[in-house]
């Protein structure tokens, strides 16, 4: 296969993509993408500081580890104070975007989260993103105005059949709908996909990368299936690494200003395969500063946030991996050049 032309946004058809997942033109796929993440970014990687600062979850998803339903997990809910702090030494590394995320947690109401991010705000020179669920628009308008940056609302799948499989009591077209919200709201936006879900065929995914690139959105994200015990699902195949990387090139091609993530997922399957996610689409890493307490609570999958050193000793080995390959860690805000980056056809 030949080189793109341009750094513009390439148009693949689903039956393109399915030969991409195929792994027949993988040496080209993650060279191209390689190259073009490269030039867009100038070999730069954001750094984000993660907080996970509540791990109950009204949803029962047969995927996760929070599901409602499960009573396995030790389920905690940080103070306004412990976040703050966290937020704080985020800062004190001079991280430019703090996430703040959380299950479904409507304890936390839309008053309590706004007046969290005005004080964030007021002390720190710091971007914020939001990935909260799905929350009502007068929350997210709210949380907007009080000076959020960006929101992130995974779907997992935009096959309307599989969501529904995986998300009991969700409602397909309102999560959509929010997205479209979000956006209209002047978030950057960003949405997802879970490689390898039970019941996820080539067909499926390639239609959800197609869906997910025309959705002009400013974050992609794309991890494998991890089986966790205490779902449904728990009997499920872990998903595949390297098709995982597939998905981030293909996304890459098709949105060369977007930011995606290199998720902590793939390194839980394989020790090097995040390091490998920056050299073939990824642009972002998100370290988690959430409290020693509770870090290893944050269970959505076996072996999330199962490292035992201290934060500051992850944040260095992090920069160390992606000095390694001749990257530079960015700790900037890090913004999307989505806008930069769009076809013209």
């Amino acid at each position: 296969m030949s080189a793109p032309s341009s750094l513009l946004a390439a148009k693949f058809s689903q039956q393109q993509i399915i030969e991409f997942l195929s792994g027949k033109h993988d040496e080209w796929l993650f060279e191209q993408a390689k190259y073009v993440t490269q030039q867009v970014f100038n070999n730069q990687v954001y750094i984000r500081g993660i907080v996970e600062f509540s791990n109950h979850c009204r949803n029962n998803c047969h995927y996760c580890g929070l599901r409602s339903s499960n009573r396995q997990v030790s389920r905690y809910r940080l103070t306004d104070i412990e976040i703050f702090d966290a937020v704080s030494d985020i800062a004190q590394l001079g991280i430019g975007t703090v996430v703040l995320q959380s299950g479904d947690d409507w304890q936390y109401s839309a008053e309590k989260i706004a007046k969290l991010i005005e004080k964030i705000k007021q002390d720190f020179d710091i971007a914020i993103t939001l990935s909260l669920g799905d929350r009502k628009h007068h929350e997210l308008k709210l949380w907007r105005a009080a000076g959020a940056d960006r929101y992130l609302l995974k779907m997992e799948t935009f096959n309307q059949s599989l969501f529904n499989q995986c998300r009991p009591h969700g409602d397909y077209n309102e999560r959509l709908a929010r997205l479209e919200c979000i956006q209209s709201l002047g978030y950057q936006t960003g949405s997802g996909v879970i490689t390898d879900l039970p019941g996820m065929t080539d067909e499926i995914l390639a239609a959800d990368i197609i869906t997910l690139s025309e959705m002009t959105l400013d974050m992609l994200a794309c991890g494998p299936f991890i089986a966790h015990p205490q779902t449904p699902f728990a009997q499920h195949a872990n998903g595949d690494v390297l098709r995982s990387h597939r998905v981030s090139a293909i996304l890459r091609l098709m949105n060369p200003g977007a930011n995606i993530p290199a998720t902590s997922s793939l390194a839980v399957l394989q020790p090097d395969a995040r390091e490998l996610a920056l050299m073939r689409g990824c642009n972002v890493i998100m370290p988690s500063f959430t409290p020693a307490g509770v870090y290893h609570n944050y269970n959505i999958y076996p072996g999330k946030n199962a490292a035992t050193k201290q934060v500051t000793q992850r944040v260095a080995s992090i920069f160390e991996q992606i000095q390694h390959h001749g990257l530079q860690p960015n700790l900037s805000r890090g913004d999307s050049k989505r806008n930069h980056y769009v076809s013209r056809c």
